[in-house]
């Protein structure tokens, strides 16, 4: 086949991909994205989609910047049911859960992060609602935007927007330490830190975005390397310390181990909230597009 017609081929297939909604390079055609995975009621989110997670129990729960803020959906995506009206929430940044079943919300624009039990109870709040601290405050947050929790319980928020740092509290709530807390892009500074979780080793992985880097920093806080790869967007360590990082500017999910580049996932959207359910199927939410695409590896 002469080289202009492999071209011209090339181009279309790309341009079939991105017509049908399929992704752009899909990795080279190792992953399958699917942009209508949620059977949404009525076919309208209502508001921006602005995290996702697994509960462990079989089911996706994906939060909405206007309430209900919580909707949960099977792994086909069926849709479940929604909760969560109250308390009000001026910015539904993100969710996890916990190995408990516990799920942890971050609400930015109110600078509290809060602790439902598998009953959707709040049982913990951490910061004060509609109040804003600095750098050195141990009570108070300025725009919190993701948490992470140890075996030990010990919980590390994100405190990004407003903020340069993580702070380390004890799972009572009480404060242990703040980690950074420099903005900057020194080694061991921060410039936006969005997105953390914890590695097999305890080291906390932190998406400093606006440095376009991923730092790392030692159970005891103590700065140890970054990874170059940009980062706005969610963060996920997978049991065997696969790290999955997404952003929103890259319009890409990218998976690393030991720092290293495995893979990088073309998604097409402004990937923000991301998460990895037990069966290795990625999620990610697009803020601005009100979506929630599946990625699942072709076998």
């Amino acid at each position: 086949m002469n080289r202009p017609l492999l071209t011209i081929l090339r181009a279309t297939a790309l341009l079939l991909a991105i017509v049908l909604g399929t992704g752009v390079v899909l990795a080279q055609g190792r992953y399958t994205i699917d942009e209508n995975w949620a059977q949404v009621p009525g076919g309208d989110w209502g508001g921006a989609t602005s995290w996702v997670a697994p509960d462990g129990q079989g089911n996706i729960v994906v939060m909405v910047r206007t309430a209900p803020y919580f909707r949960v959906f099977t792994r086909e995506g069926a849709f479940v049911r929604a909760w969560g009206e109250t308390p009000e929430y001026r910015n539904a940044h993100s969710i996890i859960f916990d190995s408990a079943g516990n799920m942890w919300a971050t609400d930015a624009g109110n600078h509290v992060v809060y602790k439902y039990n598998p009953a959707g109870e709040i049982v913990m709040t951490l910061g004060r609602f509609g109040e804003a601290g600095d750098n050195a405050s141990t009570e108070l947050f300025n725009q919190p935007n993701h948490v992470a929790i140890a075996a030990n319980g010990d919980i590390f928020v994100s405190d990004g927007y407003g903020n340069a740092r993580i702070v380390q509290f004890d799972a009572t709530g009480h404060f242990i330490r703040i980690i950074a807390g420099v903005q900057g892009a020194q080694e061991g500074e921060l410039q936006l830190p969005h997105g953390i979780a914890l590695d097999s080793l305890g080291r906390l992985i932190v998406n400093d975005s606006d440095n376009k880097r991923i730092s790392v920093f030692a159970a005891d806080g103590h700065f140890l390397e970054a990874w170059a790869y940009p980062s706005r967007g969610g963060l996920v360590v997978g049991p065997d310390d696969t790290v999955y990082v997404s952003d929103v500017n890259a319009a890409a999910v990218n998976i690393l181990r030991n720092g290293e580049l495995l893979d990088t996932i073309e998604v097409g959207i402004r990937p923000h909230g991301l998460a990895v359910d037990a069966d290795g199927t990625i999620y990610v939410c697009d803020a601005r597009g009100q979506k929630v695409v599946r990625i699942t590896r072709q076998q």
